[in-house]
């Protein structure tokens, strides 16, 4: 069997950095893309920031209000998806000049499979030089490459050299490459899952992988034996260029048209529950969130929002839509349907950046126990409340 050769691009700080390269006055200063922060009473939400603004703390999905007051100098934009789409667009054609086994995961990343192609270019290494070449050259942004026989150790890899880096590991190298790095850097490690295998004297992902096998899934379930597994570097998953579930979604069409401010938002809280868990069902984590609203003259608006890293939490889905609805103008019309839409799906022991939201695992804990009573007592056992 031949043997794999996977790379995985990641474009630094995309949409921040499509400004920047646009309007040379925003170089070199912090730039968040997201709603009007309106001098720290917005609304809205980050959907992402250049590498400027992250030395503030400020990140993605983060409320608008919180960036400004941690960086009220920032420059505040509220962005162009028809811009980037078009841009994302161009840079995946630049790929198939090296490959066609392409798996986009996000609007500026994706896997490659360049295991029948690098010979074109010599060698792996180079095969990703040029594919950063050409980026640089043809659209002047920079992206970051890694290249592994595994796709979780090139996610790693690209992670690791960002921003503008290169990085390949080898086969032999894997698991040196791994076992070095403290046990956070793997993919579905979050802040609980760290402190228990602290706890248990787990600092590296050396100290993971040399633990007995069966030790993770009694402690852990099913989620140890998948990090056993990825820290002894063992990660079957192919490039996959036939995305079988592009988008979850649900709608509602209300009996009677309406108005009323509380009806609309519990309907919107209830679809996006059940978006939150279907993508939880089926392993799956999107980046684009849309509100569908069809209003009383049977005219229908789409809205989305798309932020930097992927989510499947109920909290992350239902701020947004809300958010997007509270900005929407009815023009004095009502309401006749509303719909949830999540896409840009991913799996999601995949982390999408080094400044990964450290809550991550509480909502993991908090969702994984709502979906047990759910599966076990029906839909209605729990609903969420509001204030």
């Amino acid at each position: 069997m031949k043997k794999k050769v996977i790379g995985h691009i990641d474009m630094d700080a995309f949409f921040a950095a499509v400004e920047q390269r646009d309007d040379p006055s925003l170089i070199g200063q912090p730039v968040v893309i997201g709603a009007d922060p309106k001098k720290g009473k917005g609304r809205g939400v980050v959907a992402t920031c250049s590498y400027e603004a992250r030395r503030y703390g400020i990140r993605s999905a983060m409320p608008i209000s919180a960036a400004y007051q941690r960086c009220p100098s920032a420059r505040f934009l509220r962005g162009n998806m028809k811009k980037y789409k078009k841009i994302s667009q161009q840079i995946f054609r630049l790929l198939y000049d090296f490959t066609d086994m392409i798996q986009p995961v996000g609007i500026d990343e994706a896997y490659f499979d360049i295991s029948t192609s690098f010979h074109l270019f010599k060698t792996p290494l180079n095969t990703g030089r040029l594919i950063k070449q050409k980026i640089q050259k043809e659209l002047h942004l920079n992206a970051s490459v890694g290249i592994a026989p595994i796709k979780m150790a090139a996610k790693i890899a690209s992670d690791f050299s960002k921003p503008d880096g290169l990085l390949e590991v080898k086969e032999n190298e894997v698991l040196d490459f791994l076992w070095k790095l403290p046990v956070e850097r793997l993919p579905g490690v979050g802040k609980k899952t760290l402190i228990a295998l602290n706890r248990l004297g787990l600092r590296t992902i050396k100290d993971l992988a040399s633990i007995p096998k069966h030790d993770l899934p009694k402690k852990f379930g099913e989620h140890g034996r998948h990090l056993y597994d990825l820290a002894n570097g063992l990660d079957p998953r192919d490039v996959s260029i036939n995305d079988v579930i592009k988008s979850v979604s649900h709608e509602h069409t209300f009996e009677t048209d309406t108005e009323h401010i509380k009806e609309i938002e519990n309907t919107l809280s209830i679809l996006s529950q059940k978006v939150s868990r279907r993508l939880r069902k089926s392993g799956l984590k999107g980046r684009t969130i849309f509100l569908k609203i069809r209003t009383s003259d049977f005219k229908t608006h789409l809205r989305s929002t798309t932020i930097a890293d992927r989510t499947n939490y109920f909290d992350d889905i239902y701020s947004i839509v809300r958010m997007t609805f509270q900005n929407f103008d009815l023009q004095n019309k009502k309401i006749r349907l509303l719909g949830v839409r999540v896409s840009h799906l991913d799996d999601p022991y995949v982390r999408d950046s080094l400044f990964e939201h450290l809550q991550n695992d509480k909502q993991e804990k908090i969702h994984q126990v709502i979906d047990h009573i759910k599966d076990k007592f029906g839909d209605k056992a729990i609903k969420r409340g509001h204030i």
